[in-house]
C-alpha cells in the first residue's frame, strides 16, 4: 500500500512540474515578426500619397463648389437690381 501511495504522490508531483514548465514555456513571446522589406515600405508610402492626394482632391471640390454656391446666390441679387 505505501508503495503504491508513493507512485501515485510521484505522478502527481511529475505532471505538476511539467505543468509549471509548460505554462512558463507558453508565456514567452513568439518570436518578433520580420521587419517590412524595401517593397513593403514602398507600397504603404504609395498607398498613403494616394490616400492624401483624394484627400486634397475633395478639398478642392468642396472649396469648388462653395464659390459657385456663392455666385449663384450673388447672381441672382444682381439680376433683379438691373431692372
Amino acid at each position: 500500500m505505501k508503495k503504491v501511495l508513493s507512485t501515485i504522490v510521484a505522478a502527481l508531483v511529475a505532471v505538476s512540474f511539467s505543468a509549471v514548465v509548460f505554462a512558463a514555456d507558453a508565456a514567452k513571446p513568439a518570436a518578433p515578426a520580420a521587419a517590412p522589406t524595401a517593397a513593403e515600405v514602398t507600397k504603404v508610402e504609395k498607398a498613403q500619397e494616394k490616400k492624401e492626394v483624394k484627400v486634397k482632391k475633395a478639398k478642392k471640390k468642396v472649396k469648388k463648389a462653395k464659390q459657385e454656391l456663392k455666385k449663384e446666390e450673388a447672381a441672382p441679387v444682381a439680376a433683379p437690381a438691373a431692372k
